[in-house]
């Protein structure tokens, strides 16, 4: 049975063209740099978010926590966002991996305050740990995009201080369609840059990281450290290098099918859905249902969904969900609601 899965952008399948290359792919041991299909999708990467060089990794949370021990000392200050997807989802990693305390800001729908960002940098003082990096996040987790006007000032403000600021861009490419520019525009207010190859791109494993050459070559023994030298890794990467080449310019459609999504459970009674959240392929909205009975009734229709996160549930567009796909589950949705009125 074929199910319409909205839980995630990661639940995306490899597109034939990605399995052929991995079927196909020159290989080498990477962790010995002697693999030409990995170094062939580093350089692309490294490109496409106009940095030096980058760096192959297993996952996005590797990626970011990566970025962290690459950039800071241990005891280091990281200042993120309460909401992030560094402090929600990564299992506390911080603090193991690099061991660093996190102080957090409050976004709004995860639009910062370049003022408070710059409030919570530490001044110098015995008492006080040392601020060592900036973290942001666009797109959001919470479904919308900063705008570059606010990146280029967090960007100043790191300058000024001489913080440099990571960037978990993991879909820095939905923020680019969500914006209208290049995913350069972004990356430029970031000294380095994290993306996933395994979200709305599609390819079935692995981040990059992106950054400054001599960044890049100390995170490589930051990645070998952590457990992520992949040896013959290029079976892999050929999926990543279709999804750099085929799987960007489609992720408009996506955000196209989200405000179709929206606009139909927004017409449903009973449902609250957050037009401010609507930037990309994320629709998050609140129904006072019985969560278990709602996702058991969706999968008993051949629709994957999770259970609510605080209150909110969360559809997400991909390219395996079509645009019939959305209006089935606008109908099933609505029928569930009909049945409970």
């Amino acid at each position: 049975m074929r199910y319409i899965d909205i839980r995630s952008d990661t639940v995306t399948l490899p597109t034939p063209k990605m399995r052929e290359a991995m079927f196909n792919a020159e290989v080498g041991d990477d962790v010995y740099g002697d693999d030409p299909t990995v170094r062939k999708l580093e350089k692309m990467a490294a490109e496409r978010v106009g940095k030096e060089a980058a760096l192959f990794v297993p996952s996005g949370t590797f990626g970011n926590e990566l970025a962290l021990l690459t950039h800071t000392l241990r005891g280091d200050e990281v200042i993120v966002d309460a909401n992030s997807h560094i402090i929600l989802h990564e299992a506390g990693a911080s603090a193991v991996i690099a061991g660093v305390q996190l102080r957090t800001f409050r976004s709004k729908n995860g639009h910062p305050d370049p003022r408070e960002i710059e409030s919570l940098i530490r001044s110098e003082n015995i008492h006080f740990p040392r601020t060592g990096l900036i973290c942001l996040e666009n797109a959001h987790g919470m479904g919308t995009v900063i705008d570059l006007e606010s990146m280029k000032k967090i960007h100043e403000i790191g300058k000024s201080h001489n913080i440099p600021i990571h960037l978990d861009g993991a879909r820095i490419f939905n923020a680019a369609c969500a914006l209208r520019v290049d995913a350069r525009e972004i990356a430029q207010y970031a000294d380095s840059v994290m993306f996933c190859l395994s979200k709305g791109l599609s390819a079935p494993i692995g981040s990059m990281l992106a950054g400054t050459k001599s960044f890049i070559e100390k995170a490589r023994k930051g990645r070998k450290l952590m457990g992520g030298g992949m040896r013959q890794a290029g079976i892999i990467a050929a999926a990543g290098i279709v999804a750099l080449e085929e799987m960007v310019d489609r992720l408009c459609e996506d955000h196209e099918n989200a405000k179709i999504l929206a606009k139909g459970l927004e017409s449903i009674k009973g449902i609250e859905v957050f037009k401010d959240r609507l930037d990309i392929n994320m629709v998050f909205f609140k129904a006072k249902v019985d969560g278990d009975d709602f996702v058991s009734y969706m999968m008993n229709r051949g629709i994957k969904i999770n259970p609510e996160e605080d209150g909110e549930y969360r559809f997400v567009t991909n390219k395996d969900v079509t645009r019939d796909d959305i209006y089935y589950v606008i109908e099933s949705v609505e029928k569930y609601f009909q049945k409970l009125a």
